[in-house]
C-alpha cells in the first residue's frame, strides 16, 4: 500500500483564466488572471489535483518544489512543508513588495512558500482521498455541516474592459453606484439563492460607497484601515466587528492583533495560510480566543471552490458566510461546474474533492499563458486600470 501511495510524478500547469473588470483600491483586474495548476500522480496512477497563484514567483518556487517530491508518500503532508523549506526563495521577488493579488500586506519568503506549498497540500489530500475511497473533509476530521453558505461577493465595476483590450464578454454589465450594486445584489439573488453579500469597498469616496451599504446589518467591516495599529484604534470606536485578511495572514500575526482587540473576525484562505490543516489551525485558535473565523477568497476555479468548502464543512465556529470569486470567473478547468443552491454549496462525499479536471479546457487555458507575450503572466490591477486612465496611482492608503 505504502508503494501504491508513492508520488511517481508532478504536474504543473500554468494558465491565464478569464477575468471580468472588478475594480478595487488597486485599479481593475486584468482581463486574464495567472493560476497554476497542480497535478500529483501516484504510483498506481491515482492524480490529484491543487490550485493556486499563478504569477511567475509561485512558479519558480513551485518546480524545484514539484521535483523534490517525487518517491515521497503522498500522506507524507508534514515532509510536504519541511520540503518547501528547503527551497530557496529569491529576496529580491519579496523584499519590501506588497502583495497586489491577495491584498495582504508585505510579502515575505515564508507567505509565498505557504501559498504554493498550499496548492501542492490540496492536490495530496485529493489523491489520497481517492486512494482510499474517502471525501476529503474525512482526511480532515469529519464534517460537520453538510452544506456551506457563501456570499454574494459584489463588486464596483466597468461594464467592460478598455476598448480594443482583447477580453472575454459577460452580462453583468456596469455597477459604478448605489443603484448598480443593487441591481449586482438582485442578480446574484435572482440567479443563485445568495442572502448574505459582502462588498468590495475602497474604489470610490467613503460617503459614496456608504450610500451602497446598509450599516444597520453589517455583520463586520473589512480591513476598514492599514495596519493593525490603525485597526485597533478603529475597533475602539466603532460597535461593528472589523474583519480582516490583511493584518492577520500569518501564524505570528495573531499576537498583537488579539491582544490589542484589532480583530473580530479573521478571513483566513487556504491559500496563503498553507492549506486546509493549516486553516484548521487558525480556526482552532480563533476559537480560543473568541474571535470569528470566515473565509476570503480571490479569483480562482471549481478546484480552489471544492478545497474550500471541505475545510469549511469541518470547521465548528463558522459563523459567517464565506467569500468566493468564483462566479466571477467564466471559465474553469472542471469537467462540471460546482453550483449554489439557496447560496450554499454542497459538501461533496465522494473521494477526494469530488472534481474532475477537463484536460482539454485546461491546455486550452495553458496554450493562453504560452501565448502570451509576458504582460499577464504576473497580475497587476495597477497595469490595467492605466490602460484607461495613464495617469493612475494607485493610492498609499486605504480610501477609508
Amino acid at each position: 500500500m505504502t508503494r501504491a501511495l508513492a508520488i511517481a510524478d508532478v504536474r504543473l500547469t500554468p494558465i491565464l483564466v478569464a477575468d471580468p473588470p472588478l475594480l478595487n483600491t488597486q485599479g481593475v483586474h486584468q482581463p486574464y488572471t495567472p493560476r497554476l495548476i497542480v497535478e500529483v500522480e501516484t504510483a498506481d496512477g491515482i492524480t490529484g489535483v491543487g490550485e493556486t497563484y499563478g504569477d511567475a514567483k509561485y512558479l519558480d518556487l513551485a518546480r524545484p518544489l514539484a521535483a523534490r517530491l517525487v518517491g515521497r508518500q503522498v500522506f507524507d503532508l508534514n515532509g510536504l512543508f519541511t520540503t518547501a523549506d528547503e527551497v530557496a526563495v529569491d529576496a529580491a521577488r519579496v523584499s519590501g513588495r506588497v502583495d497586489v493579488g491577495g491584498l495582504r500586506g508585505v510579502q515575505t519568503a515564508d507567505k509565498l512558500r505557504l501559498s504554493v506549498v498550499s496548492g501542492f497540500e490540496v492536490a495530496c489530500l485529493d489523491a489520497l482521498g481517492k486512494a482510499l475511497g474517502l471525501p476529503v473533509h474525512a482526511l480532515l476530521g469529519g464534517k460537520v455541516r453538510d452544506a456551506v453558505e457563501y456570499s454574494a461577493y459584489l463588486f464596483y465595476r466597468w461594464a467592460g474592459h478598455p476598448a480594443g483590450v482583447a477580453c472575454e464578454r459577460d452580462d453583468w454589465g456596469a455597477a459604478l453606484d448605489p443603484a448598480g450594486v443593487v441591481a449586482q445584489a438582485r442578480a446574484f439573488t435572482d440567479r443563485y439563492g445568495f442572502t448574505s453579500f459582502k462588498l468590495k469597498g475602497g474604489v470610490f469616496p467613503p460617503e459614496e460607497e456608504i450610500a451602497a451599504e446598509l450599516g444597520d446589518v453589517l455583520e463586520y467591516l473589512e480591513d476598514p484601515a492599514l495596519g493593525t495599529p490603525a485597526m485597533a484604534e478603529v475597533a475602539a470606536k466603532t460597535g461593528v466587528p472589523l474583519a480582516t485578511n490583511m493584518c492577520v495572514t500569518t501564524f505570528a500575526e495573531i499576537q498583537e492583533a488579539f491582544t490589542e482587540g484589532a480583530v473580530q473576525v479573521v478571513l483566513s484562505d487556504h491559500h496563503y495560510w498553507g492549506g486546509l490543516r493549516n486553516t484548521q489551525q487558525l480556526a482552532a485558535v480563533c476559537r480560543t480566543f473568541g474571535v470569528g473565523v470566515s473565509m476570503h477568497s480571490n479569483t480562482h476555479l471549481g478546484i480552489s471552490l471544492a478545497a474550500m468548502t471541505h475545510v469549511a464543512a469541518t470547521v465548528p465556529n463558522l459563523h459567517h458566510a464565506c467569500d468566493s470569486h468564483y462566479l466571477w470567473q467564466s471559465e474553469d478547468v472542471l469537467t462540471e461546474r460546482l453550483t449554489f443552491d439557496g447560496g450554499k454549496v454542497t459538501v461533496s462525499d465522494a473521494p477526494g474533492l469530488g472534481v474532475e479536471l477537463d484536460r482539454r479546457r485546461l491546455e486550452f487555458l495553458h496554450r493562453r499563458w504560452l501565448d502570451d507575450d509576458g504582460t499577464l503572466r504576473d497580475r497587476d490591477d495597477a497595469a490595467a486600470m492605466r490602460v484607461a486612465d495613464p495617469e493612475w496611482v494607485t493610492p498609499s492608503v486605504p480610501r477609508w
